[in-house]
């Protein structure tokens, strides 16, 4: 039986090995394991690729939307608007600063944040919004933006997984007042570890978020903020330099894969495939598709090597942890019916085209 790879990060290191060992070798052999020259590096490579003046790596995607919110002084009792269809950690870091995580409904044909529905969320205590780059494409940044204009709040672009994607002809993590993503190692753009980063037009603001994720350090052992520790560790940022080289290719490559899906999935009325508008790119960090009975078809293609996964199972507002807030099954719909049905199947720039027939072959025979 064949297995395929849900995303082959042992193939990518294979074709990158002879750089990306160099890159680690050289931070061993100068020791500069924390801020060392290639976080620099990284940095002035971030913002030459998103086209945003000022970008500020950190220790985590987590850590670059807690940086976010701490920079424009979130304070308890502040009201933040976003999906519940996303990872934990956009909601999170707005409760760990104490204030409240208010919800609304998702887009039935991208699944981001449908910003019709944001204006109905904003009151007296909005101080943000966080608009999702799911699966890799940029929710509507413009409507979203115009949005935040009128109330005076700030929007905060989670770009975690939609590093590299574009929007009007303009980049992902260069669409907003701040923007944030995930170098997580299955990301379009992974470290060997975690680590992410920060993106502002706005000097001043990007000064604080720089003293913020070293403890509030203005200077050393001079502190202006309480901060945290959220740096990017060197190493990391010597793996990100090298396989930047690479991600438009890859980029280019994930598009090419999502496009023999879409061709050959098209025709069976049982699937919703992904839905890329007109005016943007995706980067499709998954392929993400929607049927009717999920439970049955992943544990066919699970039995014949067909690694599969579920970004996710239960939308935020129903999660216990945050049971608190008083919503409940029927309040979101359209994130619920996602929530239930999407199934991604494997992704990435080094699936193997046989493999990927592999892959549609059985979705078709089992759906």
């Amino acid at each position: 039986m064949r297995k395929v790879e849900f995303i082959d990060l042992k193939e990518q290191y294979r074709q990158y090995k002879t750089e990306i060992d160099k890159a680690i070798e050289d931070v061993c052999r100068n020791a500069a394991f924390i801020m060392g020259p290639q976080v620099v590096d990284l940095e002035r490579n971030l913002s030459g690729f998103t086209g945003s003046p000022y970008s500020i790596s950190c220790a985590s995607g987590t850590d670059a939307l807690l940086l976010a919110l701490m920079a424009i002084d979130v304070k308890p009792g502040d009201e933040i608007i976003t999906t519940p269809f996303t990872f934990i950690a956009t909601a999170e870091v707005i409760t760990l600063l104490g204030a409240k995580p208010v919800f609304a409904d998702i887009d039935p044909v991208t699944y981001n944040l449908d910003y019709r529905e944001i204006e109905k969320k904003i009151s007296a205590k909005t101080r943000a919004v966080i608009p999702v780059g799911l699966y890799g494409q940029t929710a509507d940044m413009d409507e979203i933006n115009s949005i935040a204009a009128k109330y005076g709040i700030t929007v905060i672009e989670d770009a975690c997984q939609s590093f590299g994607a574009s929007y009007k002809g303009r980049m992902s993590c260069n669409l907003s007042k701040i923007g944030c993503t995930s170098f997580f190692p299955s990301k379009p753009l992974g470290c060997y570890g975690d680590g992410g980063a920060l993106f502002t037009d706005d000097a001043a603001l990007a000064e604080k978020i720089k003293s913020l994720r070293v403890h509030g350090q203005t200077s050393r052992y001079f502190h202006k903020y309480i901060g945290i520790n959220g740096r990017l560790d060197t190493v990391q940022a010597a793996v990100l330099n090298v396989k930047m080289k690479y991600l438009k290719d890859e980029i280019a490559k994930r598009e090419e894969i999502a496009g023999i899906y879409s061709e050959a999935l098209a025709g069976n009325s049982s699937i919703v495939l992904p839905v890329v508008k007109s005016d943007r790119t995706s980067v499709f960090a998954q392929y993400s598709i929607m049927v009717p009975d999920r439970e049955k078809l992943m544990k066919k293609l699970n039995d014949n090597g067909v690694p599969t996964a579920v970004h996710y199972p239960r939308p935020l507002h129903l999660q216990d942890a945050y049971s608190g807030l008083g919503y409940k099954k029927g309040d979101f719909p359209v994130s619920e019916n996602a929530a239930e049905h999407i199934l991604s199947i494997p992704m990435g720039p080094f699936l193997k085209l046989e493999d990927q027939k592999y892959v549609i072959k059985n979705i078709l025979e089992n759906i």
